[in-house]
This record gives C-alpha cells, structure tokens and sequence, in this order.
C-alpha cells in the first residue's frame, strides 16, 4: 500500500487569529488523535495535494520534531467559499487498537449478464470497515464474474476476511440491469406481438381490392 510522508511542525499557537496567519504563510492545520495523546500541527498546503486529490486509500506518515506518527485520514475541512483546503484530521494507527476506515472497492471479472446483454451499474465506490491496522490494504475486490440479468451483488456477499464491515447488509453495491434492446425485445417476446415488418402485405390488401373489376347490374326481366 502506498504511503505518503508529510514534514510538519507542531502549533503553539492555537485559535482563529493563529489559524489565518498560518494559512496566509500557505500552510494548512491538522490535528492527530487515536495515540497517547492529541497533536495539532500544520505543514504546507502542497504536501497534502497527493493525499487529498486523489480515490486512493494510503497511510501517511506525519513528521513532526524527529518523531513519526503512522496515520490514516479521517476528515477533510474545504473552505466553503474557495474551496481552499482549510484543515485536516487524522487517526494515529495503534498496533493492537482497531480502527474505522473507509476502503475503496475494485471490481473485478467480466459479469455474466453484461455478456448476456445487460448493463453494469455500481452503486457503492467503498466500504467502511473496523479491522486492525495491520489487515488495512488499498482496496477490497468484488468479483462480478457470475452476476447475471436483474442480480444484484449486496454489501453481505461481499467477501473481506479481518473485515467488519459497517454497512447495511442488504444494500446493493453492484447490478446487472436490462438495456432498452432487451427490454422490448422481452415485451415482444411476452405480448407475442408481431415484427412491424409483417404488417406490410395488410397494408397492401385495401389497394388490390380497389383495382378489381365492379360487378355487373343483374339484367332486368
């Protein structure tokens, strides 16, 4: 798994009037909790970029006064007018303390449905999960192999070993459903409807009977 290090100081100074001349030195506040205790520190606004802008899930190693803090994020704070990155939290990973996180899903196989003519949609990009920060990883893999037409794959079939997984069971993540083509051709199938095409001769039939020849006035006696 990918890990970003980020080199910060810790703040002495805190409260609105601290925060603003930090963030006008082009630097962003966060704070750690989770370990022995909380830490409030600040680094550059550049050295969140790759961790912030980006699906990925990674730990990050957070420097401050020659000691590492091994960490996941936990929160993003944009500001609400400029959409500037205004502040961070962040979970110290403790080796035998569990943890929640939220873990992206990669979706994997060619699903039996699509083949069959359906349309994939996904309807859930992660998952939250508790597990020890050794069993973290970047992604939990759903494998779509054998979801046919109108199958759904729900949060409880999704297989995560050292996961609790946090979720509704029963909410979808993954569905094969039906395309417009086979939608009418299922209708058509049902209704026993005939092909527009067969109803040209019909069509036909009024105009040939209008060529033939009136019959005769009966001979008076």
């Amino acid at each position: 798994m990918q890990t970003i290090t980020i080199e910060g100081q810790l703040r002495t100074g805190l409260g609105k009037t601290a925060t603003r001349l930090l963030r006008s030195e082009g630097k962003v506040p966060g704070v750690i909790y989770g370990g022995a205790r909380e830490l409030n520190f600040s680094a550059p606004v550049t050295a969140f970029k790759t961790l912030v802008y980006t699906p990925d899930f990674q730990l990050v190693e957070v420097k401050l006064d020659g000691t590492t803090h091994r960490c996941i994020l936990k929160e993003i704070q944009f500001d609400k007018v400029t959409d500037a990155l205004n502040h961070l939290d962040f979970m110290e990973l403790v080796e035998d303390k569990k943890v929640i996180a939220t873990i992206p899903l990669k979706f994997t196989g060619a699903a039996k449905g699509v083949k069959d003519g359906g349309k994939l949609i996904t309807k859930m990009k992660s998952l939250k999960v508790k597990t020890l920060p050794k069993f973290l990883r970047e992604n939990i893999e759903v494998d779509l192999t054998n979801l046919e037409l109108n199958g759904n794959i729900r949060v409880e079939d999704v297989k995560a070993p050292n996961y609790e997984i946090l979720n509704s069971p029963r909410i979808p993540v993954a569905s094969i459903v039906l395309t417009r083509v086979l939608k009418q051709e299922e209708t058509t199938a049902a209704t026993g409807a005939p092909a527009p095409a067969s109803a040209a001769p019909t069509a036909a039939a009024p105009a040939a009977a209008a060529k033939a020849p009136a019959a005769k006035p009966a001979a008076k006696k």
